[in-house]
């Protein structure tokens, strides 16, 4: 006596091998995209922020070396809590970075950004 599979996605009967788990590329790849929906949205929503932070950093820094005030990163809508790296110096400092462009918190609400080459 034979079962018959069915897709869980459509409902239609599964044809072919034993272990197939959908009745169609179309049905897997619906299942798969559902499945992966979330995190993919969790992803492209911090890269879009990480995107904008670096794109503030370089434009407030066209020469590679420069210092700017918090409140002019704040009102370019740049996210202190989003950045790719951290570099800790021999000093103790903390560079913060995004991509290749870096900030460092100063006193009295400067930042100092830089550019790490190579």
């Amino acid at each position: 006596m034979e079962t018959k599979k069915t897709c869980p996605i459509c409902g239609d009967t599964i044809v072919g091998r034993v272990d197939k788990k959908f009745c169609s590329d179309q049905c897997r790849n619906v299942f798969n995209n559902q499945r992966n929906s979330q995190s993919s949205e969790l992803m492209r929503k911090i890269n879009k922020i990480l995107k904008n932070n670096h794109q503030i950093l370089v434009s407030l820094n066209p020469d590679g070396k420069t210092k700017v005030t918090k409140k002019k990163l704040v009102a370019k809508g740049f996210n202190f809590d989003y950045f790719t790296s951290i570099y800790n110096t021999q000093k103790g400092t903390t560079y913060y970075f995004c991509y290749e462009q870096g900030y460092l918190p100063l006193e009295e609400g400067f930042y100092a950004l830089v550019e790490r080459k190579g």
